[in-house]
């Protein structure tokens, strides 16, 4: 059994499945540059290497066109919700409550007004402006029975406490 998830077991050899480590792309870079050393040269140079002959292409292909060993730019997921436009209309939504008292917007209404979907609405909020969504409870309205009711029922419940 492995103990760590990145590798994995093929033909009875652990292999690991990111085999270009950032000190291994600067040794293939350099050995390229400097001695021109080209895929086969580089695996029989580094047979304990597990690295692929294809592995090795790419990366040198990916040398010989950007002359470096980052990622492109514009690589990877695009955000498409947590852009500046939803995060400035959230955080207008959001902060406009602090000058009217009693005027909570939940998420769910802010996401019907920006368009945004609600689980974005929740994560623009948290990781973008830092604050914390807290879900509406309505309170109980206590009418004027109640008011004079309260303090009747709580003093029989302290006698009936009190005689036990």
């Amino acid at each position: 059994m492995l103990q760590n998830n990145c590798n994995f077991v093929k033909n009875g050899l652990i292999r690991d499945n990111m085999p270009f480590r950032e000190d291994d792309k600067a040794l293939v870079k350099n050995l390229h540059l400097c001695k021109g050393y080209g895929s086969r040269r580089l695996l029989s140079e580094f047979p304990g290497k597990n690295w692929t002959k294809g592995g090795l292409d790419v990366l040198l292909r990916k040398f010989c066109e950007m002359g470096s060993t980052s990622r492109r730019p514009g690589s990877g997921r695009p955000k498409c919700a947590r852009t500046e436009e939803n995060v400035t209309a959230v955080d207008e939504l959001v902060v406009s409550q602090e000058d009217k008292p009693q005027t909570h917007r939940s998420t769910q209404q802010i996401s019907r007004e920006t368009g945004v979907a609600q689980s974005s609405v929740v994560r623009i909020i948290h990781r973008d402006l830092r604050m914390k969504c807290f879900k509406r409870r309505r309170a109980q309205e206590l009418t004027e029975e109640n008011h004079h009711a309260r303090p009747v029922r709580s003093k029989l419940l302290l006698k009936k406490i009190l005689a036990e």
